[in-house]
């Protein structure tokens, strides 16, 4: 099922704002802005279901492994002077730091023809952001200079974690099946 996807063009940093203060601390719709394009998401129950199972299991990969982290669902990162603001469907800050910026977003992309959300990460300076799309997850490490992401075979931040094991999991009939599973596999690996 396709999430709803509407772009607005002409639209100010004023309007963005209002409209997540009308929106409030509910998760949906998302918005992305960049430079007087909104993008407006209603995700579908599939998109939605699917980007928790993906956090769900980087969460379990962390609790295996030792891995400090912090989750922070679809928190709105933005910045007035770069006119830039994204939705992630799931991020996470890793480690013990206090930082304005979640470390890790993770985008599930159900429909093509999207604003660029990598270009606003970019901006933004979230240090990787996997998108997982037709049941492939693709990394992106952003680079010293924050010039650009360069798309990498596996995750810098969670080194050891196959995501091709991740997405295998994806498609047991509950949460608890394939976190279950996916731990299960993880403990028979070194």
């Amino acid at each position: 099922m396709d999430d709803a996807v509407v772009v607005l063009s002409g639209v100010t940093w004023d309007d963005y704002e209002r409209l997540l203060e009308i929106r409030g601390e509910r998760g949906s719709p998302r918005y992305s802005y960049v430079e007087g394009t909104l993008e407006i998401i209603s995700p579908s129950q599939d998109h939605e279901k699917l980007k928790s199972l993906i956090g769900r299991l980087v969460e379990a990969y962390c609790l295996e492994r030792g891995v400090r982290f912090s989750p922070f669902g679809s928190w709105t990162l933005k910045d007035k002077a770069l006119e830039r603001g994204v939705e992630p469907d799931e991020c996470y800050i890793l480690g013990g730091a206090d930082v304005d910026r979640p470390h890790l977003a993770i985008e599930v992309v159900w429909t093509s023809g999207r604003i660029d959300t990598l270009g606003i990460y970019k901006k933004l300076g979230v240090q990787e952001v996997w998108y997982w799309r037709k049941g492939h997850i693709r990394v992106y490490a952003l680079r010293a200079d924050r010039e650009a992401y360069e798309e990498v075979d596996a995750s810098e931040l969670l080194p050891g974690l196959d995501l091709e094991l991740v997405v295998r999991f994806l498609d047991r009939p509950t949460a608890y099946d394939a976190i279950c599973d996916f731990r299960a596999a993880l403990k028979s690996s070194p």
